[in-house]
C-alpha cells in the first residue's frame, strides 16, 4: 500500500470516493456543498460518488457505514472514512491523501 500523494486519482485508477448522506438533512446538505468545494480545490480531478442511504440501504449496509455524513475512500483495504464534518478542506484532502491544487507545497 503507497502512501503516496495522489494528485491525480482518476488519471491513476482510483475510484471515487463516496459520500453516504441521509436524505435532505442539514447536515446532508452540508456535507453536499462540501463535496463542491473539495472538487474546486482539486480543480475537478476529484470525482466524489453520492450515496443517500435512504434510497439505497443495501448500500450503505454492504459498505458498513453507521452514522452519515461519511466520506469514504474504498480504494483500500480497510476503508479510510470520515465521519461528520468534511468542511475543512486542507486536513480532508490530507486524510485522503489528495495534493491540493492551490496550495504552496
Amino acid at each position: 500500500m503507497s502512501t503516496a500523494l495522489r494528485s491525480d486519482p482518476n488519471g491513476s485508477g482510483h475510484p471515487p470516493l463516496r459520500l453516504y448522506i441521509a436524505g435532505e438533512t442539514p447536515g446532508a446538505r452540508r456535507a453536499l456543498a462540501n463535496r463542491l468545494r473539495l472538487i474546486k480545490a482539486l480543480e475537478g480531478a476529484l470525482q466524489i460518488e453520492v450515496i443517500d442511504i435512504l434510497a439505497r440501504p443495501e448500500d450503505a449496509e454492504q459498505a458498513g457505514i453507521v452514522a452519515t455524513p461519511t466520506l469514504s475512500d474504498d480504494s483500500i483495504d480497510p476503508p479510510r472514512r470520515l465521519i461528520g464534518d468534511i468542511g475543512n478542506l486542507t486536513e480532508v484532502l490530507a486524510y485522503f491523501g489528495y495534493d491540493r491544487k492551490d496550495s504552496a507545497r
